[in-house]
């Protein structure tokens, strides 16, 4: 089974101190051939391992240390002593007692590596979550700013001096609707009405004024809700009101009404 990127990255710091059997050597350094990552972690660590051979004071163990080490293992097996050999994979320059401890310094550098890789990792879903959050809030603020200007621009256009009240009747397709407009030449146009039955799928309320001296409406835009509604006109759109009325029509609307009136008002 050919080993994943991770498991192979688990072995940089093995490999910098040359404690890897040959075969996960040779496997190791055919992936460090088409990794930059790994290629670059390697570089870091063999400045690390560089260091290991003059960290502490090199000391010679005593010559008769080996003779007490076997006298005490014939003694412990009951005359018979038996010595092996362990090979050891020497890193250049390095004494033998050095690169069984640079062995070990590679384990526990492996773990270490491991566990700051997890830190990261965990950092990094940790960051993900705190930006996506982030989004979310300045979302809602930008929401939240949208439905402020839209409140100043109503509360604006019901405390104008030039304010007219319209008040629409249900009509025979909608006789318990109720409308109410609220009309300023110089800043526009509010529209609410409640009691509006929900329309026909595929079908949608549209608002229109009618100039006082003529009889083409003008449409004022879509209702964004059913039964309850409240829309806001820019001014300009209706510059000059002299009724007010909603009809169903096509959802998407219509550039003149084609449907049934619901809601119609004058001035």
């Amino acid at each position: 089974m050919t080993p994943t990127h991770d498991e192979l990255r688990e072995l940089t710091g093995a490999y910098v101190l040359g404690a890897l059997p040959d075969a996960e050597r040779i496997a190791f350094e055919r992936h460090l051939a088409t990794c930059a990552d790994c290629s670059a972690e390697v570089r870091e660590l063999q400045a690390v391992a560089t260091g290991l051979a003059t960290a502490v004071p090199q000391v010679d163990p005593p010559a008769a240390l080996r003779g007490r080490v076997l006298a005490a293992a014939t003694a412990a097996r009951g005359g018979q002593a038996t010595v092996v050999d362990f090979p050891v994979r020497h890193t250049a320059g390095l004494p033998a007692w050095l690169a069984v401890a640079a062995s070990l310094a590679a384990v526990a550098l492996g773990s270490y590596t491991l566990t700051l890789r997890q830190r990261i990792d965990q950092l990094q879903v940790q960051l993900r979550d705190a930006n996506a959050r982030a989004e979310g809030v300045e979302r809602d603020l930008r929401v939240a700013r949208a439905s402020a200007d839209r409140a100043g621009q109503i509360a604006a256009i019901l405390e104008a001096p030039d304010v007219r009240r319209i008040d629409l009747a249900g009509q025979a397709s909608a006789p318990g609707a109720l409308g109410r407009a609220f009309w300023s030449a110089s800043r526009g146009l509010v529209f609410t009405a409640n009691n509006l039955p929900p329309p026909a799928p595929g079908r949608q309320y549209q608002l229109w004024v009618i100039p006082p001296d003529s009889k083409t409406p003008v449409s004022a835009g879509l209702l964004d809700g059913t039964g309850e509604a409240l829309t806001f006109v820019a001014p300009g759109t209706a510059p000059r009101v002299g009724a007010v009325a909603v009809s169903i029509e096509p959802a998407g609307g219509a550039p003149q009404p084609t449907g049934d009136i619901v809601l119609l008002g004058s001035l």
